[in-house]
């Protein structure tokens, strides 16, 4: 037994006993166990809250999501409503175009057939003013006093005869 008492190892052994009694008398282990687990329900909780955050932050990116495909349909809806609205102005743009083009059209067809209509009046009535200058030069010449008082009651009577 001496040659345990002179053992060092023999002496760390019991210092390493007294030291564990005295830390299971005083409750260390109950302490340490009560703040680990202390540790472990606060982690627990923190990765709880982290899970909801999670849930949460996941549900507004749906959300987001949702709206963002909304906004997008919407965009597409006004970009198609935008191009049969200008298509529809482009028709309407075209047929008036059309028309005043018509309008234009008859309105100078107008003219030019009153322009020929006063040119062949014009042309008429110059034919005729020298067709009665001709018709006088010539009737001067031939006509005499007694031819023309033959020709106006030859005239007279075939009035009197066309009238009655």
């Amino acid at each position: 037994m001496e040659h345990l008492i002179q053992d060092s190892t023999f002496w760390v052994a019991v210092a390493l006993a007294i030291f564990l009694a005295v830390m299971v008398y005083l409750g260390i282990p109950g302490m340490i166990a009560k703040m680990l687990d202390a540790r472990a329900d606060g982690i627990r909780n923190e990765l709880d809250q982290a899970r909801r955050l999670r849930q949460d932050a996941e549900a507004t990116l749906k959300q987001y999501e949702a709206k963002r495909v909304e906004a997008e349909q919407q965009a597409q809806a006004i970009v198609a409503n935008a191009k049969a609205e200008a298509e529809r102005i482009a028709v309407e743009a075209n047929a008036q175009l059309q028309q005043h083009i018509e309008r234009k059209t008859k309105a100078a067809e107008q003219k030019i057939a009153q322009a020929e209509s006063a040119a062949l009046a014009e042309v008429r009535a110059a034919a005729a003013s020298a067709a009665v200058q001709a018709a006088e030069a010539v009737l001067k010449g031939q006509m005499t006093e007694t031819k023309g008082d033959g020709l106006i009651d030859s005239a007279i009577r075939d009035l009197r005869a066309k009238l009655h």
